[in-house]
């Protein structure tokens, strides 16, 4: 959904489309990019990653113009302050736009497309290496929204800016900042920004899609043609984007975003304690778990995420209670549906930590003579070759099974 309305909005800043228009077109365009599937998932690949790099050497391009304080930026980077008012709820949105939940599930989905040796080295090679390629995908996500930052950071933060940017600079969201970047650095700054936005969206767009067929078929078992796939999946994310910008307009796009960008960091919870249960689990993975600086590391990042937002959900909906305007009686009410909601969230978050899952899907390989385990183990193979670890060919080929 915030994909969709972030290429909307480079659309608009380009050439002037409204922003509801530049909705229906990204729905369109993600539709014709991911044609790209039948000539296999290495090339959609090598597009999203175009995109990626795209979008990073315009918002890197920006920061070399505005040079942000580097003491600042490391300071902000390492020593972390909230300061103002939304702050916690703006930095929670980060961090669901920066970890998508969905792209768990994609990242994981993406390894059965690789071809693995079947032996104890070299799917602990696999693993490693599918630890650094996820890790510098992360590494560049964290760099280009540090830039992002940084420059809206230093052009509001500068001493000569005129009172109407200062206004914008209070509410600053994805289509006023551009505003902002034309009058402070000039036009050829939105225009960078505008592309930035539109390879951002594009491909996020693409692996949301992309995530979402994943996801309906391994998890809902939904077994349909790849077009209709598409087109469902689209129109899941384009329908409530599309009534928000007609009703609301740019700045009710703005605000969806943010909202969006604070559901996802609020689902990352249940996509983040199954996959680090599982991948550290001896019954799952056999000799392929985690080590225990991954998994001491792991968790203690995720219990402060799920911390943060736990703390987030209570302070920000009493404060609102507090300071709300409507009569008391109607406060009684949001208070009766959301505490009890709130709760089953709580409740529903601890159980996924503590539940036991005592079902052992991992299979051990069945033992050769021990001269040829011992090659297998070192990744050669003999006469006696053993199968590959499970490779679908479906997935490279043709990213998901009909």
């Amino acid at each position: 959904m915030l994909t969709v309305i972030g290429t909307a909005f480079g659309l608009n800043i380009l050439f002037k489309i409204p922003v509801w228009v530049g909705v229906l077109l990204t729905g369109l365009s993600t539709l014709l990019l991911l044609g790209l599937q039948k000539y296999g998932v290495r090339k959609l690949e090598i597009l999203i990653a175009i995109l990626v790099f795209v979008m990073a050497a315009c918002f890197f391009g920006e920061m070399s113009y505005v040079r942000p304080p580097a003491g600042e930026v490391l300071k902000g980077m390492f020593v972390p302050k909230l300061s103002g008012q939304g702050a916690t709820g703006d930095a929670i949105a980060l961090l669901g736009a920066l970890v998508m939940p969905h792209n768990l599930f994609l990242h994981s989905a993406l390894v059965l497309s690789r071809k693995i040796p079947t032996s104890v080295r070299g799917i602990n090679d696999a693993c490693r290496y599918f630890l650094i390629e996820s890790g510098i995908a992360l590494f560049v996500a964290f760099l280009i929204n540090v830039s992002m930052i940084s420059v809206s950071g230093t052009v509001c933060s500068a001493k000569n800016l005129p009172s109407e940017e200062m206004d914008r600079c209070s509410d600053l969201n994805l289509n006023s900042a551009s505003f902002l970047l034309k009058n402070v650095l000039g036009k050829s700054s939105s225009t960078l920004y505008g592309i930035a936005l539109l390879a951002s969206g594009q491909s996020s767009t693409i692996t949301g899609t992309y995530a979402g067929q994943f996801i309906m078929q391994g998890f809902l078992d939904l077994k349909m043609k790849k077009w209709l796939r598409n087109l469902m999946t689209r129109c899941i994310a384009i329908t409530p984007s599309l009534i928000v910008s007609i009703i609301g307009g740019s700045a009710g796009a703005g605000r969806l975003i943010v909202i969006a960008s604070m559901i996802l960091s609020f689902e990352l919870p249940f996509a983040l304690i199954p996959l680090l249960k599982f991948s550290s689990s001896a019954t799952k993975m056999g000799p392929h778990k985690n080590s225990m600086i991954i998994i001491v590391f792991s968790w203690v990042l995720g219990l402060c995420i799920i911390g943060i937002n736990i703390y987030y959900l209570i302070t920000a909906f009493v404060g609102w209670l507090i300071h709300s305007s409507l009569p008391k009686v109607a406060n009684v009410f949001i208070g009766i549906i959301v505490f009890p909601a709130m709760a089953i969230y709580i409740v529903s978050v601890i159980y996924l930590m503590f539940r036991k899952d005592v079902v052992v899907t991992f299979i051990e390989p069945e033992k050769v003579d021990p001269n040829s385990q011992i090659s297998l183990e070192n990744g050669q193979y003999g006469a006696d070759r053993r199968l590959d670890a499970p490779y679908r060919e479906d997935l490279a080929d043709i990213p998901l099974p009909n």
